[in-house]
């Protein structure tokens, strides 16, 4: 009925509003950390102020109204099909489900589209950032259905993360150097905003299903194991194009001198041409749902118009999102990154970066949640707030340490390769309950807002650092900022474990 209608609607902008002024209230500590860098150490204001402070409102509405499309439409098909499917007892339905889901989820992530358009810009064209999507999205696909797999057969999670990362290291000593920071920073941006609840509700969903399980042992991992199958199929991508001509990847960037990306100006033309990207990219998500609600569960829509609705509204939040991201957060990125290759002092320019790492990831809303249902499920072991500073700290200290390397001319294959091993002794010295945990917290610490910020403070580093490659040295910051956190919770886990072990003896 119309009163019907106006009800929903009025819903949905209620909510919108609540998420708008969230998304806005989780932007100050970023903000006062760039405050106090433009004041104390650029000495002065950023160009096109107004242009940047109109991207990030638009930013934050995006993000408001994408959380509302998602609340309203696809969590709950989702929870509904997921429940649909384990009482129904179909394996082959379930594991379908987990790989349609991990695979068109990713392909709609906003912070994967800003990191593979940054892609194909540096490499000149010779990375496609739709086959990028595609090779991240199917790797994502296959490996929630071989987790889902996993909590079905009461697998433990260490193997599967051991036997992964120990073969991104060889795979990474023969991938060419520049694809290696690109596929680390493609499997920390691939589980976000969209897919993190999605995977996170499945795996929890499962092991409260199934006899013999538990949250903290079973239901968490799914999301580290997202991250991880990126890593390995973007840097094979690399491999199978580039690796047989060293050369292929040289020369695709011509660094130029730092404007901000909204000195083009809007035309119709770009933005409808921006809306149409936008609806490819969540169409396939909201096509499977409506596959397996209409054809698998054979269920009519409850609430339609809510459902509907919660679609355009998703569609159009993601589309704000990118205009948004295009002028304001892109371009502080880049004149940020420039201000910083001015300093000398590189004590400040590492104190700046830790900081920012640390406000942003204090105020992400997925770890929160995350942070939440750690405690709910364990509360002896692990406290929400403590959690968060943990995993805070790691950041920034992952953040720091990508901005001296790059600073510094360092390789990252060597960072990258000494994380991985660090990682591998950690999980197997911390207690079984920490690491799936661990391993999920690091890439929900960067979020949608921060991760464009990085990767243009990574990229704009590398282009005004002298002898620097944008493409070699660029990227890389994203993951190093999604390792430290692991790294950092798994011995805070070891550490308590020793304490423990000592009170009792």
């Amino acid at each position: 009925t119309r009163k019907h209608e106006e009800r929903v609607a009025m819903e949905l902008l209620r909510g919108a509003a609540r998420g708008f002024l969230e998304a806005l209230k989780n932007l100050i500590p970023v903000g006062v950390v760039l405050a106090l860098f433009w004041s104390l150490v650029a000495g002065d204001a950023p160009d096109r102020l107004e242009m940047i402070l109109l991207g990030v409102v638009l930013a934050a509405a995006g993000i408001a109204l994408f959380l509302q499309g998602l609340e309203r439409a696809i969590f709950p098909l989702g929870r509904s099909l997921a429940n649909h499917m384990l009482k129904k007892r179909s394996i082959f339905w379930l594991l379908f489900f987990a790989f349609s889901v991990g695979f068109v989820a990713v392909i709609a992530e906003p912070s994967l589209i800003v990191v593979a358009l940054q892609a194909e810009e540096m490499s000149g064209g010779l990375i496609d950032a739709f086959v990028l999507r595609l090779v991240v999205g199917c790797s994502v696909g296959l490996i929630v259905l071989i987790g889902v797999l996993r909590v079905v057969l009461g697998h433990a999670i260490g193997p599967y993360l051991v036997v992964g990362y120990l073969l991104m290291v060889l795979i990474t000593l023969l991938t060419p150097a520049e694809i290696t920071g690109l596929a680390f920073d493609a499997g920390a941006v691939s589980a976000n905003i969209v897919t993190v609840p999605l995977i996170t509700a499945i795996g929890i969903g499962l092991a409260a299903s199934l006899k013999g399980r538990h949250a903290l042992l079973d239901g968490f991992g799914l999301v580290g194991l997202a991250v991880m199958a990126p890593r390995l199929a973007v840097q094979l991508y690399g491999l199978a194009v580039f690796g047989f001509d060293p050369q292929s990847l040289e020369g695709g960037y011509a660094p130029s001198a730092p404007e901000a990306a909204a000195s083009g100006g809007w035309s119709a033309g770009m933005l409808l041409s921006d809306l149409l990207a936008v609806a490819v990219s969540v169409l396939p998500l909201i096509a499977v749902m409506l596959f397996f609600q209409f054809v698998v569960a054979q269920k009519p829509l409850i609430l339609p118009h809510r459902v509907i609705g919660g679609f355009l509204v998703l569609i159009l939040g993601l589309f704000f999102f990118v205009e948004g991201l295009k002028l304001g957060l892109l371009p502080v990125g880049e004149q940020m990154a420039y201000a910083l290759t001015q300093v000398d002092l590189l004590w400040v320019v590492v104190l700046f970066v830790f900081l920012l790492g640390l406000s942003a990831t204090l105020v992400e809303p997925a770890l929160i949640a995350v942070a939440h249902k750690a405690q709910e499920e364990a509360p002896d072991r692990f406290r929400a707030s403590f959690l968060r500073v943990l995993v805070a700290f790691g950041v920034g200290l992952g953040l720091a340490l990508g901005v001296v390397r790059i600073v510094l001319g360092l390789g990252l294959d060597g960072f990258l390769i000494g994380a991985v091993a660090l990682l591998l002794v950690l999980t197997a010295l911390a207690p079984a309950y920490a690491v799936a945990l661990a391993y999920d917290v690091g890439p929900i610490a960067t979020s949608d807002v921060t991760v464009p910020l990085i990767t243009a403070l990574g990229i704009g580093l590398a282009i005004h650092t002298e002898g620097a490659d944008p493409l070699l040295d660029g990227f890389g910051l994203i993951a190093l900022a999604s390792i430290g956190p692991v790294v950092v919770v798994l011995i805070y886990a070891w550490l308590m474990a020793l304490r423990t072990k000592k009170e009792r003896a």
